[in-house]
């Protein structure tokens, strides 16, 4: 019966992954829970959304990831600026508890 609920609950974190366009952290994470998982998954996609809001920093050039919490970023800006904008909107999401701001400017 546990194994049935294990393989349902990978299959729901896939799903979910797919509808959202994610990763599934969970098979890289198998201590996380559905919960945090989840929670992770609604902080990355509010970063992505404020970046696709604001004009000066590229939704499609930073890579977003969370996990626990904790906020990495990575890829290219073309400017200082543009780094510094995305790390600042980054740490104004509920939920996130540290960014790390790996963000290359080109």
């Amino acid at each position: 019966m546990k194994n049935h609920y294990t393989k349902s609950a990978a299959a729901l974190c896939l799903g979910l992954a797919v509808l959202l366009g994610t990763s599934c952290s969970m098979i890289n994470h198998p201590n996380q829970t559905a919960g945090s998982y989840i929670d992770d998954v609604t902080i990355s996609n509010s970063i992505r959304a404020r970046y696709i809001e604001n004009k000066m920093v590229s939704a499609y050039a930073i890579k977003v990831e969370t996990l626990g919490g904790v906020v990495q970023l990575s890829g290219f800006a073309s400017s200082r600026d543009e780094r510094n904008v995305a790390e600042r909107l980054a740490n104004e999401v509920g939920g996130v508890k540290e960014v790390h701001n790996d963000i290359i400017v080109k």
